[in-house]
């Protein structure tokens, strides 16, 4: 794919899941020893819900070996994020952090899922004072920015946050399951080639 950083494309996009999938493939380490994705907002406002939407979607995947901070049931919002940016420094595994959040933006470019190199800055469109948090932000663009952006966020349709966090979780997984079959081609991993040849051939790449 070779994909160059920015990228965005919109969820409903043909075939989203396999081309997010591809380019999380090129950006992602999977092979990083400590590999954490924060995924951030509240599950109090129905246009910051993507990041913890998102977190719970991997929290329930049966083979998604990675660490999650952030999830509907546990957020990760303005209240703690400064703790855990600071908790995160200070391990002794330096950690390789996917940050996911929601984002406001131009009316034509909303529900698009934006790649890029370098961290999320929490809280931006409505003005917060939070610690920027990633290597690599994921930010989908739920509705329009620039004016009152609060309430904009707390008027967004859920229906948009679900279906790009569920788009944005299966992609992630399904890079995972491709990292995993790429590994068994190579020699370098003992799971079943099979079974991850069928996980892959079983998804919807739409």
């Amino acid at each position: 794919m070779n994909t160059i950083l920015p990228y965005s494309l919109h969820y409903e996009s043909q075939n989203a899941v396999w081309q997010l999938s591809s380019l999380f493939l090129e950006h992602i380490p999977f092979h990083h020893e400590r590999l954490v994705f924060c995924c951030i907002g509240s599950d109090r406002c129905t246009g910051d819900t993507l990041g913890p939407l998102t977190g719970s979607f991997l929290k329930r995947a049966v083979r998604f070996p990675y660490e999650i901070i952030g999830s509907l049931e546990e957020p990760l919002h303005a209240l703690n994020l400064n703790d855990t940016v600071q908790k995160l420094h200070n391990d002794t595994i330096k950690p390789f952090i996917i940050a996911i959040d929601a984002c406001l933006g131009s009316e034509h470019n909303i529900g698009h899922i934006a790649v890029q190199d370098g961290p999320i800055l929490p809280g931006k469109a409505v003005k917060k004072q939070l610690p920027p948090i990633g290597d690599i932000s994921v930010k989908g663009i739920v509705n329009i920015g620039g004016f009152m952006e609060m309430l904009v966020l707390q008027n967004t349709r859920l229906h948009i946050s679900y279906a790009m966090a569920e788009k944005l979780s299966r992609a992630l997984i399904l890079a995972i399951h491709r990292y995993t079959l790429k590994n068994v081609e190579k020699g370098n991993h003992h799971t079943d080639n099979n079974d991850s040849r069928q996980q892959v051939s079983s998804f919807d790449f739409r």
